[in-house]
């Protein structure tokens, strides 16, 4: 048995976390363009909500140096809903930050990021889970992934915010959907910034995992690098566990359940 405070392990430990630091920053330098495919009906809950997320952060633009109080009223902190929860009082202010955090982003490559992916996947499950059950589907998957930060961070008081609880929820349903569409994705690497058509099976697959064991990392080391691994994903399983229902519940889209 080797001593973990053997040199050998230590370095080996090492170059290991190198690596995934490196398939993390290559993972995260992947953008997404489009996917292959194509929606039947016209995505209004889609758009809407980015439309929503999009006039939240102009208004928080225009509020200037106001916007932290702003961002403080309606960002979620983990400690009050954790003591919400514990004690069995449920104030409004506190209650409404689980849903409101939805739709507040801290900066442009925060929103434009979270709005990306939701416009490239979201439709397609709206498509085949209807306008009202997705809009439904897409505030339960935010809710979920809240609560998954609060269980994982429960003394944590630093605010959450961000869509991309809610839209993790929508790539684990897309996952399960679609695994065999092609998402067209831009990968920068150095001078060169190649196109190539991935799997979505391997790109959310290896999405979630990424997510997983950076979540992992922050339950054993302080400080979370100022992203909420834990809601994504728990967003990705709820929206994966979810998906099943609401399904079930949209005739119409039963025949598509084998695609």
């Amino acid at each position: 048995m080797v001593s973990i405070f053997h040199p050998g392990f230590c370095g080996t430990k090492l170059v290991l976390r190198v690596l995934f630091q490196g398939i993390l920053s290559l993972q995260e330098s992947m953008i997404p363009l489009r996917d292959t495919v194509r929606s039947s009906t016209f995505p209004v809950v889609t758009y809407g909500i980015i439309a929503v997320c999009t006039a939240v952060f102009l208004y928080e633009a225009w509020l200037g140096d106001r916007a932290a109080l702003f961002i403080s009223r309606f960002a979620l902190v983990p400690v009050s809903v954790y003591r919400t929860v514990l004690h069995g009082r449920f104030p409004i202010a506190v209650t409404l930050s689980i849903f409101t955090s939805m739709f507040l982003h801290g900066g442009w490559m925060h929103l434009i990021g979270n709005m990306l992916y939701l416009y490239i996947f979201g439709d397609n499950v709206e498509d085949r889970i209807g306008h009202k059950g997705f809009l439904l589907f897409y505030m339960l998957s935010g809710v979920g992934a809240a609560l998954a930060e609060v269980l994982a961070m429960p003394q944590s008081r630093t605010p959450v915010l961000g869509a991309s609880g809610a839209i993790a929820g929508v790539l684990g349903a897309y996952f399960l959907l679609f695994p065999r569409a092609r998402v067209l994705t831009l990968i920068p690497l150095f001078l060169f910034f190649p196109i190539v058509e991935i799997s979505a099976f391997f790109f959310l697959g290896f999405w979630f995992i990424l997510q997983f064991i950076e979540a992992a990392a922050t339950s054993t080391e302080s400080g979370a690098g100022g992203v909420a691994w834990w809601a994504h994903a728990g967003g990705f399983v709820v929206g994966a566990v979810l998906l099943p229902v609401f399904l079930a519940l949209t005739p119409r889209s039963r025949k598509f359940l084998r695609t």
